[in-house]
């Protein structure tokens, strides 16, 4: 779509308060579109759309479509949904009731991208760091780049940059399928396994997702340490943190702690530089690996990179430390599946040994895991209860059931039940409120604790501060 033609549209979404829809509505006004949403739940991204002179509907019914179709009339009206909006939404059903015309999402996105040249981060982990570490690199180094993302980048402080610039960083998505639509100058495969049971049977299904993204990428980088993603696909552009030879790129670790690496960079397996990335973590390192090597396969010149390293920071929600309550600290992580609940606690540990010379004194990893949908949870039982109980205590909430139905009666008792064979301390807890109404009886001083899920689960930091000033 061209300048003239967008400028003549208006874009309603359905469901505008996600954090990928947000992201494309607040595009969108920044190219001059008129934009309008509707979203059951306010909240910071609403909040913001509105700001920039979005029409925001807290309801979602059919009187919402006929005020968009009456008062934009004079301009091509166009309502984007996303893979999460149900047929049965009022909004939605009506639509196709009048045969208005319905765009997906990905198909915004796709057509944004066209514009620039487009660096597409995909992946099952890691695609919003990934994404938030190359923003930040090519903004610092270029002063040329826009971003679409998944989370909020700290440089911006928002899901969505987007300029009249060369580059654009987008984390795509494969969880629906639609990873098909986008083209790109360079793709970014992070990393590949089974999830979103909801749409794919198997890994196999998953994979063949990601050969289309790969066909339509000009050039292609990928994880050479993912084993799924180096036996799938070809590439001149791989990264590795195990090896320097027979790849492009290579952060070998030496030092690894809660408050940095330090890593030997190599190029097509040449010794360049030694780097101090102030990010702990090796699957960070992976993410980080990836972001320096798409910047210089565009070109970037790595002593700009070297020289802006220091910046990097995590996106919201990632290992984020949301503060300390009675020597409580907590912190967010997104952690949803096994293998980032795994990184995640493995984070942790790094974090609490890092402080544990005192024997005496030994700190504990409480880990809260809100479960986020049936399907998942259902697939992976086994391996949730796993990597939980690898912590000191574990505490499971309710499934967050993101609009899927539960026609197997799937709930999380069934995975405190396996952590327990494994871990006995751990319990059921109903959600969060009734965390925070026992929170100094389940926790004690010195713990570290980690609030993992993809739900409304970070809101826990709220509600014990609420409950705090209440005391």
């Amino acid at each position: 779509m061209d300048k003239k033609l967008l400028l003549k549209s208006h874009f309603h979404f359905i469901g505008v308060g996600g954090i990928g829809m947000s992201a494309l509505a607040i595009g969108l006004l920044k190219k001059g579109c008129s934009v309008s949403g509707s979203d059951l739940v306010k909240n910071n991204e609403t909040k913001k759309l509105e700001q920039l002179g979005a029409v925001i509907f807290t309801s979602q019914v059919r009187q919402n479509i006929e005020f968009v179709t009456s008062n934009f009339d004079n301009k091509l009206i166009n309502f984007v949904v996303s893979s999460a909006i149900k047929t049965e939404n009022e909004e939605f059903s009506y639509c196709r009731e009048k045969n208005l015309t319905i765009k997906h999402r990905s198909e915004i996105l796709a057509m944004l991208m066209r514009t620039y040249t487009a660096l597409a981060v995909a992946g099952s982990h890691g695609k919003t760091s990934t994404s938030t570490f190359l923003s930040t690199i090519l903004e610092l180094c270029t002063h040329n780049s826009s971003s679409i993302t998944g989370g909020i980048i700290p440089i911006y402080n928002s899901n969505c940059h987007l300029e009249n610039t060369k580059f654009l960083v987008a984390e795509v998505d494969e969880s629906d399928g639609t990873i098909n639509k986008y083209k790109s100058d360079i793709g970014i495969i992070n990393n590949i396994d089974f999830d979103h049971c909801d749409h794919f049977s198997n890994l196999s299904e998953v994979i063949s997702s990601f050969t289309s993204f790969a066909a339509n990428s000009k050039k292609l980088l990928i994880n050479f340490d993912c084993e799924t993603t180096r036996n799938n696909f070809y590439s001149d552009s791989k990264w590795s943190n195990i090896t320097e030879k027979n790849v492009a790129y290579a952060i070998i670790p030496t030092i690894n702690n809660e408050k940095h690496t330090i890593g030997k960079y190599y190029e097509n397996g040449n010794f360049i530089s030694n780097l101090n990335i102030p990010i702990p973590g090796l699957h960070n390192l992976s993410n980080i690996t990836a972001a320096i090597a798409a910047a210089r396969m565009i070109g970037v010149d790595f002593l700009e990179i070297k020289k802006n390293i220091k910046y990097l920071k995590l996106p919201k929600k990632r290992f984020e430390f949301r503060g300390e309550i009675d020597e409580r600290h907590l912190y967010d992580d997104y952690a949803h599946h096994p293998n980032e609940i795994k990184e995640t606690i493995k984070l942790g540990r790094l974090f609490i040994n890092q402080k544990n010379n005192d024997e005496s004194q030994r700190r504990r990893l409480i880990a809260i895991f809100q479960p986020h949908r049936y399907s998942r949870v259902k697939k992976f039982t086994k391996e949730f209860a796993e990597e939980l109980s690898k912590a000191d205590v574990i505490y499971v909430t309710s499934i967050y059931d993101a609009g899927e139905g539960n026609e197997d009666k799937i709930n999380s008792q069934i995975i405190t039940d396996l952590i327990y064979k494994q871990n006995k301390n751990v319990s059921y807890i109903n959600n969060y409120h009734e965390i925070t109404k026992n929170f100094y009886d389940l926790t004690q001083k010195g713990d570290l604790i980690l609030n993992m899920g993809a739900g409304d689960c970070h809101n826990l930091w709220t509600i014990l501060n609420e409950k705090n000033k209440d005391a």
